[in-house]
C-alpha cells in the first residue's frame, strides 16, 4: 500500500514537468489545490490560490522553455523531493542551468493527489548573474522580464520577488558546511553546539536527536549547497543511495531552528 502511494505521488508530481514542457496552463494550475502555494524561488513572496499561480505561470513559464534535469526524487510521507537542475531558454535565446531542489507537499483531493505547496529552492542572484554572462540575449532577457514582473504582478509582486535575495546566504552555508563538516568528524559536541535546540527530523517522521543525525550523515558526501531564503538545502550522498537536508534557520538570526532529512535508496 505505500509502495502504490509513493507512486501515486511522484506521477503527481511528474504531471508538472509534462505540462510545462507542453506549456498547458490549465493542465499546470489545475495540479494546486484551490489554497496552494508556490514558493518559486523559495524566500520570495509566495504565489497563493489559482490567480496568484496563474500569473506566476504567465510571467515564469509562459514565455520560457524549461527542462527538468533530475538527479534524483525522494517520496517520503506525503511529501516528494526532487534533486535536480533546471535548464532555461528564454525567449531571446539566452539559456540558463541552475541547481535547484524541489520539495513539493501533496494532499488526497478528488479521487488523487493535488500540490498544496511547492517550495523551489535555487539562488535568484545566481540565476541573474548566469544569465547575464550569456551575453545580449541575457540582457534582452533580463530587461524583458522587468516589465512583465510588473504587468502580472504589479510592484508589490516585482518587490516580493526580490526578497528572494535576502536570507541566510554565504554564511548560512558556511554553517552547514560546517555542520557536515563536524559529523564526518565525529564530533558530537560540535554538532550539538551548531544545532542547539533545533528539531531534527527524517522526512515526515520522528525526530531524531543531534547525536543520530550525527551518524546518520557521518559518511555522507555533499555536492550541491543551496541558501534559498532562510533555509540551507544540501544534496548528500552515500554510495549509490542519497537524499536531500533542508536546514532551517530561525528569523534574523544564525541559529539552526530545524532541520528535515529526506533520504533515498
Amino acid at each position: 500500500m505505500a509502495d502504490r502511494i509513493a507512486e501515486d505521488l511522484l506521477a503527481a508530481v511528474l504531471a508538472s514537468p509534462r505540462a510545462v514542457a507542453a506549456h498547458d496552463k490549465t493542465a499546470w494550475v489545475g495540479l494546486f489545490t484551490e489554497q496552494a502555494a508556490v514558493h518559486d524561488p523559495y524566500g520570495s513572496r509566495a504565489h497563493i490560490g489559482p490567480e496568484a499561480i496563474s500569473r506566476f505561470y504567465n510571467v515564469f513559464i509562459a514565455p520560457n522553455t524549461i527542462a527538468f534535469r533530475v538527479e534524483r526524487d525522494i517520496v517520503a510521507g506525503h511529501t516528494v523531493v526532487r534533486d535536480l537542475h533546471i535548464e532555461t531558454t528564454m525567449s531571446t535565446g539566452a539559456t540558463v542551468v541552475v541547481p535547484m531542489h524541489l520539495r513539493y507537499d501533496l494532499v488526497a483531493a478528488d479521487g488523487g493527489w493535488r500540490i498544496s505547496r511547492l517550495a523551489a529552492h535555487w539562488e535568484l542572484g545566481v540565476m541573474v548573474g548566469r544569465l547575464m554572462r550569456t551575453g545580449s540575449a541575457g540582457v534582452l532577457a533580463g530587461a524583458k522580464l522587468g516589465p512583465q514582473l510588473i504587468g502580472e504582478l504589479g510592484v508589490g509582486g516585482a518587490m516580493g520577488m526580490m526578497r528572494a535575495l535576502r536570507g541566510v546566504g554565504r554564511h548560512g552555508k558556511r554553517i552547514v558546511r560546517g555542520l557536515f563538516v563536524a559529523a564526518a568528524d565525529g564530533d558530537s559536541g560540535r554538532v550539538q553546539e551548531l544545532l542547539g535546540r533545533a528539531s531534527v527530523r527524517v522526512g515526515s517522521g520522528d525526530a531524531v536527536s543531534p547525536a543520530e543525525f550525527g551518524e546518520m550523515v557521518r559518511s555522507v558526501q555533499c555536492d550541491k549547497v543551496i541558501a534559498a531564503g532562510r533555509t540551507v538545502s544540501v544534496s548528500v550522498r552515500r554510495g549509490e543511495s542519497g537524499g536531500v537536508v533542508f536546514v532551517d534557520f530561525a528569523s534574523g538570526s544564525s541559529r539552526i531552528e530545524c532541520v528535515t532529512v529526506y533520504l533515498g535508496g
